[in-house]
C-alpha cells in the first residue's frame, strides 16, 4: 500500500513539472502587443515632409559582425575603412539588446522596438510562423507601400518567415548548418551581379551567415574568420562601385550592418560586450558632402566601442528621414543626429527630430496614461519619478519650439534638448517591465510547489531511513535554491556545481575507508584518481560570464598541442572500441565480432576526422591530417548517417539477443558503451576526451559500494559538472549548434531538437547510463525498488530548483538583469526540467533499468 501511495505521488509530481512550466512561462514571456496598421505623416506647422536624399536601400546584414571586426587593425573590410577614412562611410558601434540572436534583432532593426524574449525559443524552431512582422509596421512596409520598387531579399531565411510574401524576389538560406562556411554565402552573392544590373527595386536585403557559422564553429581568432572578412568588403566594394559608376543608383543607400556580435568562444545570445556590440555603417558617396572622415583603423578598444555607440533600435527612424517614410509606429529607436546636416533648413531639422519625438510620446502615453496630465516644465530633475522627469522636459521641448517663420534662428540648444529627450524616453521604455501575467506567474509556482511537495512525499521514506547520508543532499537543494535570487551566482552556477562534486567525493573516500571496504591503499589511490580526474575536467572548457574568454584545455591547450589532442581522441575511441569488440557480439567468433567493431568504430573516427577537417582544419596534424586530406567524395551528412544506422543496427543485435542470454551485466555494459560511441559522435572534437574521464570515473566509482542514496547524490552532481565542463552555461550563448545537423540533410523539428540537445547534454546523459549501470549492480545484490527511490530523490532536486527559479523570476522581475541573467537561466531551468529529467533520467532510465531487470 505504502509503495501505491509513493509512486502515485511520484507520477503526479513529474506531471505537474510540465504544466507549472507552461503555465509559468507563458505569463512570463507573453507576446507583446503591437499597433497594427502603417504610421503616416503627421501634419505640422513647418510644412511638408523633408526631402529623402535617397530613393533606394542595400541593407546588408553580415551575421555576428562585431564592432572589432570591421573597425580594427586586425580587420579584413580594408575597403570598408578606407571608406570610412575618406568620409564616404558614416561608422557606428550599435548597441543590440539580449537576447543577442537573429529573430529578436532583425525585429528590433526593422519595426525599431524591443522584441518580446520569447523570440529566443522561436529563433530556434525554423518551421514557426507565429512570430511574423507582416501585419506590423517595419521600416520594409514602409518602404513597401511607397511602390517606388521592388523587394528583394537573398540571405538568411529568417527574413522569409519573419515577412511571409513580403519580397518580389528572394532565395533563402538556413542559418542552422553551422558547418558550411562557403556556399552560404555564395548563395547570396551570385544574386548580386544580376540585382546591380536591374533597376526595378528600391530595396535589397542580403544577409549573409558565414562569417557567424565560423564564431560557431571556431571562435572570433579561427583562421577562417579573416578571409571570410575579406570576401564580406569584397561585397561592399561591388556595390560600392555600382554606386559610384551606376546612374540608377546614384541616390542608393547601403547599410552595413550585424544583427549582434559574439563573445570569445564565437557564440551569442548573452549580454557580454562583444554579443552586444555589432558593427553598423552607412555607406554613400553623398555622404562627403556632410563627413570629413574619421581615424580608419580605429585604435583598439576593449569594450568594442567603436566611434560613436547608437542604439541598434536607432536604425529605423534613421532610414525613416533618409528614405522619406514615416516613423513606424512601435519604434524606440532614435533619429542618429549625425545625418541632421543633410537638411540646410531649420525647419527640415526640426521636423526631424520633432516627429520621432511626437512618435515614440504616443508609446509612452499608451504604457504611462497620466504622462500627459499638467506639470512643471522646469527643475525636471528634482522630480521623483523617471515618467514625471520625461514628462516635465517634454514639457519645455513643446513651450521653446522654434518659430516655424523664423529661418536665422539658432536651434542648437533645442536640438540638445530633445536629443536628450529621445534617449531619456529610450532609456525609460526600453527599461520598462514586461506585461507579465502576474496570476499565472502565481499559477505556475503554486503547481511547482505542488509537484515539490508531492515528491518530497515519494521520497520521504528513502531519506527518512538514510537521514544521516542524505544531508548533503537537502544542503545542495536548499543552498543551490538560495543562490538562484543573485544574478552572479547564476551566472557562474559551475563554481557551486565544481566544488560541491569535489567536497562530495572527499566524504565518499571518508566514508569508504571506514567502513574499510577496500584496501586502504587501493581506496587512497582511488580517490586521488577520481579528484584528478575531476579537476583537470574543471578546467576544460572555462565557461560562465567573468572567466569565459581565459585559456583553458579545449579551446588554448589543444590547439597549441595538437599530438596531444589527437593522441587522447585515439586513446578514447580505443577504450570503446576495445569495450565493444571484447562483451558485444558474443554470439559470433572472436575475430569476426571484433572486425564488426572497428568498422563501426572506424565510419565514426572517419566521421569526425571528416568533420573537423570542415568545422576546425587548424586542430589537424600528423596521421589525423593525412587521413582527412585523402577522404573525399563522402558527405558529411552520409558519413553520420551510416554512424547512425550502424550503432542502431548494434543496439537492436544488443537488445534482442540479450533476452536469450544469462549476462546482464554484460548486455547493459553493451548498452552503455554503444551509448557512448553515440556520445562520442555528437561531441565537439576538443570533448572527445572529456568521455574517457568520465569512463575512468565511473569505472573507479562502480567499485567504491555505494548506497541507493550516495548513488543519487553522485549522480545529481556529476550530471551537473559535466555539463558544465563541457562549456555549458546558464547564458544562451553557450548552445552549441555545432553537431545539430549530424545526418540532417533539411531542417527537421525533432531530428535537429534531440541532436541538439544531445551534443550539449553529453556529460548528463553519459552520467545517466552509468548510473543506471549501479543500480543494476546495487540490485543483483538484493536491493529492491531501486530506480523508484532513485526517481523519487531526483524529482525532489528537479522540482525544488525549478520552484526556486520560477519564486527568482517572479521577484526579480524588474531587477536589471531579468532579460540577461534570470530569464536565460528560467529556459535552462525548463531545458534540466524537460529535457535532462523526463526524457533522459526518468524516460531512458526507466527503460534501461527494465531491460536490466529483464536480463536478470
Amino acid at each position: 500500500m505504502a509503495w501505491r501511495v509513493s509512486t502515485f505521488f511520484l507520477l503526479t509530481a513529474n506531471i505537474l513539472i510540465p504544466v507549472a512550466i507552461l503555465i509559468f512561462a507563458s505569463g512570463f514571456f507573453p507576446y507583446k502587443p503591437f499597433l497594427s496598421g502603417l504610421a503616416q505623416y503627421e501634419s505640422l506647422e513647418y510644412g511638408a515632409p523633408p526631402e529623402a536624399p535617397f530613393n533606394k536601400v542595400v541593407f546588408m546584414v553580415v551575421d555576428a559582425l562585431r564592432s572589432d571586426f570591421v573597425y580594427s587593425e586586425h580587420s579584413g573590410f580594408k575597403f570598408t575603412q578606407s571608406l570610412i577614412k575618406a568620409g564616404t562611410a558614416i561608422p557606428f558601434t550599435a548597441h543590440a539588446t539580449s537576447p543577442t540572436i537573429t529573430m529578436p534583432r532583425i525585429k528590433a532593426i526593422t519595426t525599431g522596438s524591443i522584441p518580446s524574449f520569447l523570440d529566443v525559443i522561436l529563433n530556434f524552431a525554423e518551421s514557426d510562423t507565429s512570430s511574423t512582422l507582416a501585419t506590423q509596421d517595419t521600416w520594409l512596409a514602409q518602404l513597401k507601400a511607397k511602390s517606388a520598387g521592388k523587394m528583394i531579399m537573398y540571405g538568411d531565411d529568417t527574413w522569409l518567415k519573419l515577412f511571409p510574401n513580403f519580397f518580389d524576389r528572394a532565395d533563402g538560406t538556413s542559418s542552422f548548418f553551422v558547418s558550411d562556411f562557403t556556399e552560404v554565402d555564395n548563395n547570396v552573392t551570385r544574386h548580386v551581379p544580376r540585382e546591380l544590373g536591374n533597376s526595378d527595386w528600391n530595396t535589397m536585403v542580403l544577409h549573409y551567415l558565414g562569417l557567424d557559422h565560423i564564431g560557431h564553429k571556431a571562435g572570433p581568432r579561427s583562421p577562417n574568420m579573416y578571409p571570410k572578412q575579406r570576401e564580406m568588403d569584397g561585397i561592399v566594394s561591388q556595390i560600392y562601385d555600382a554606386m559610384e559608376t551606376a546612374g540608377q543608383f546614384k541616390s542608393t543607400l547601403l547599410v552595413l550592418c550585424g544583427d549582434h556580435g559574439m563573445n570569445d568562444a564565437g557564440n551569442h545570445g548573452g549580454s557580454a560586450p562583444g554579443e552586444t556590440s555589432p558593427a553598423l555603417v552607412f555607406i554613400s558617396p553623398k555622404f562627403k558632402s556632410i563627413h570629413s572622415g574619421l581615424e580608419s583603423p580605429a585604435p583598439f578598444e576593449e569594450d568594442f566601442q567603436y566611434y560613436s555607440t547608437v542604439e541598434q533600435s536607432d536604425i529605423a527612424p534613421t532610414l525613416g528621414a533618409l528614405l522619406g517614410f514615416p516613423i513606424p509606429q512601435n519604434n524606440l529607436g532614435a533619429f542618429i543626429p549625425a545625418f541632421l546636416p543633410f537638411w540646410q533648413s531649420k525647419n527640415d531639422k526640426v521636423q526631424i527630430l520633432l516627429r520621432n519625438a511626437k512618435q515614440i510620446l504616443n508609446v509612452v502615453t499608451a504604457t504611462f496614461p497620466s504622462f500627459e496630465a499638467e506639470g512643471p516644465s522646469s527643475g525636471c530633475n528634482e522630480l521623483q519619478t523617471s515618467v514625471e522627469e520625461l514628462a516635465c522636459e517634454w514639457r519645455g521641448i513643446i513651450l521653446t519650439l522654434p518659430n516655424s517663420n523664423v529661418e536665422t534662428e539658432n536651434i542648437d540648444e533645442w536640438i540638445t534638448a530633445i536629443v536628450k529627450w529621445l534617449r531619456h524616453a529610450q532609456d525609460l521604455m526600453s527599461g520598462t517591465a514586461s506585461n507579465y501575467d502576474v496570476s499565472k506567474l502565481a499559477t505556475g509556482q503554486a503547481i511547482a510547489a505542488l509537484a515539490l511537495f508531492s515528491g518530497a512525499i515519494a521520497a520521504g521514506p528513502i531519506i527518512a531511513i538514510s537521514l544521516k547520508i542524505s544531508a548533503p543532499f537537502i544542503f545542495i537543494t536548499l543552498i543551490y535554491g538560495t543562490m538562484m535570487f543573485a544574478s552572479s551566482y547564476v551566472e557562474e552556477e559551475h563554481h557551486f556545481w565544481y566544488w560541491a562534486t569535489t567536497a562530495w567525493l572527499m566524504l565518499l573516500w571518508v566514508k569508504c575507508h571506514r567502513r574499510e571496504k577496500l584496501n586502504s591503499h587501493l581506496l587512497s589511490l582511488s580517490a586521488l584518481v577520481i579528484l584528478a580526474i575531476t579537476r583537470a575536467a574543471r578546467r576544460w572548457n572555462q565557461t560562465g560570464q567573468k572567466f569565459a574568454g581565459e585559456p583553458d584545455i579545449a579551446k588554448t591547450f589543444f590547439f597549441e598541442h595538437r599530438v596531444s589532442f589527437w593522441t587522447l581522441v585515439t586513446l578514447t575511441y580505443i577504450w570503446n572500441l576495445q569495450s565493444i569488440a571484447t562483451k558485444a557480439f558474443s554470439r559470433f567468433p572472436q575475430v569476426v565480432a571484433g572486425a564488426i567493431a572497428t568498422s563501426l568504430a572506424t565510419a565514426a573516427v572517419m566521421f569526425k576526422l571528416a568533420f573537423t577537417h570542415e568545422d576546425s582544419p587548424e586542430l589537424l596534424t600528423g596521421f589525423a591530417k593525412k587521413m582527412a586530406d585523402n577522404e573525399s567524395g563522402v558527405s558529411l551528412v552520409t558519413r553520420a548517417r551510416i554512424v547512425f544506422i550502424g550503432i542502431g543496427i548494434a543496439l537492436f543485435y544488443t537488445i534482442s539477443s540479450g533476452f536469450s542470454q544469462k549476462r546482464p551485466n554484460l548486455t547493459m555494459r553493451n548498452i552503455h558503451d554503444l551509448l557512448v560511441l553515440f556520445l562520442i559522435t555528437q561531441s565537439r572534437a576538443t570533448n572527445i576526451p572529456l568521455l574517457l574521464l568520465y569512463e575512468l570515473q565511473f569505472h573507479l566509482l562502480n567499485d567504491l559500494d555505494l548506497s541507493l542514496i550516495e548513488i543519487t547524490t553522485t549522480s545529481l552532481l556529476l550530471q551537473y559538472t559535466s555539463f558544465f565542463c563541457s562549456g555549458g552555461s546558464n547564458a544562451i550563448s553557450s548552445i552549441d549548434l555545432s553537431s545539430a545537423y549530424n545526418g540532417v540533410s533539411g531542417y527537421n523539428v525533432v531530428a535537429v531538437g534531440i541532436l541538439t540537445f544531445v551534443s550539449n547534454w553529453v556529460g548528463p546523459i553519459f552520467w545517466n547510463s552509468a548510473t543506471n549501470l549501479m543500480l543494476l549492480k546495487l540490485r543483483k545484490k538484493g536491493g529492491e525498488d531501486l530506480l523508484h527511490q532513485h526517481l523519487a530523490v531526483m524529482t525532489v532536486f528537479v522540482t525544488a530548483s525549478l520552484f526556486f527559479v520560477m519564486v527568482a523570476c517572479t521577484m526579480l522581475r524588474t531587477h536589471l538583469f531579468i532579460w540577461t541573467v534570470f530569464s536565460p537561466k528560467y529556459l535552462y531551468s525548463m531545458a534540466w526540467s524537460l529535457g535532462q529529467h523526463l526524457v533522459v533520467n526518468v524516460g531512458l532510465g526507466s527503460v534501461l533499468f527494465w531491460l536490466g531487470s529483464m536480463y536478470q
